[in-house]
């Protein structure tokens, strides 16, 4: 009987967690979202939405814009996980490839701009822990993971891009 009163305790005991997380969601992040976008929203509409889309379409013309400019704008203006409405000023074709630099890039940001992704930030105090224990400096950690980052969001947006190009044309 124990056994099974343990059972429905643990059983239980996952779903008052679940509960407990939702509600956090509720009070914490759902509203700072929900601002974001009305702020985001704001903006775009005071400027003009023609105006914002032309601008967005002109610079991700350019591959190379479009894989780090319109994703670090996006990372640091907004944060995870708004960045990626920043994808709706990209073609259709080149959407997954947005979304894959953005996603990656939401992590190399957070030691020059913690607010971007604060989820991530105890990983990079970890590793920053370990440098200050080496005496070394934080700010240039910093900086080499930013750099290496927008490296990386660059290749895999490319990488992303082409592999969905095959994949649809094959599909077709």
């Amino acid at each position: 009987m124990e056994f099974i009163s343990m059972i429905a305790e643990g059983f239980m005991g996952l779903f008052s967690a679940g509960g407990e997380q939702f509600v956090s969601w509720v009070t914490g992040i759902i509203p700072t979202l929900v601002c974001l976008m009305t702020a985001i929203n704001s903006v775009i509409k005071l400027i003009g939405e023609e105006k914002v889309e032309n601008f967005a379409r002109k610079i991700t013309k350019y591959t190379i814009c479009r894989y780090t400019v319109l994703p670090i704008l996006a990372v640091i203006c907004l944060g995870n996980p708004m960045c990626y409405t920043f994808g709706r000023f990209v073609e259709e074709k080149y959407k997954p490839a947005y979304y894959d630099a953005a996603v990656s890039f939401v992590h190399p940001v957070t030691g020059l701009f913690p607010h971007a992704n604060a989820g991530e930030l105890f990983v990079y105090m970890g590793i920053s822990a370990g440098i200050t224990t080496l005496g070394l400096n934080t700010g240039e950690l910093a900086i080499r993971y930013f750099i290496v980052g927008v490296i990386v969001i660059f290749i895999r947006g490319l990488l992303t891009e082409k592999i969905f190009a095959i994949l649809t044309r094959n599909k077709a």
